[in-house]
């Protein structure tokens, strides 16, 4: 069966939409980053540090400077001694909220299952 022309563009325009989205939040870090940001709230480097099983403070510092420019997180330099910075969802990175809950429910599920089996 032949999709019609407005259906092939729509679903052009839905495949881009979701590269898009892969593009941003590619890798084996930024979700998992998001998600302890999100729980808390409010995170410092090292919270997010413990948080993250395996990741180092380069990449760490990497993957954060990235999700900063793609306007999901903002750094917040905290004026004390020694200086504390800490990192929230913004407006927009909030949005991910439902996805990481998602994410979460299927995770746990998926590993009950593999687990039966």
């Amino acid at each position: 069966m032949e999709c019609k022309e407005p259906e092939k563009e729509q679903h052009k325009k839905e495949m881009m939409a979701v590269q898009d989205s892969m593009d941003v939040l590619s890798g084996k870090w930024k979700i998992a980053i998001i998600s302890s940001i999100c729980y808390y709230n409010k995170r410092r480097f090292s919270d997010i540090l413990n948080d993250v099983t395996g990741i180092s403070n380069k990449m760490l510092s990497k993957e954060l400077k990235e999700l900063e420019i793609n306007k999901l997180i903002k750094r917040s330099v905290l004026d004390t001694q020694p200086v504390t910075v800490k990192y929230t969802l913004t407006d927009h990175g909030k949005t991910l909220q439902t996805i990481i809950n998602n994410l979460t429910d299927w995770g746990i599920e998926h590993r009950k299952k593999i687990i039966e089996e």
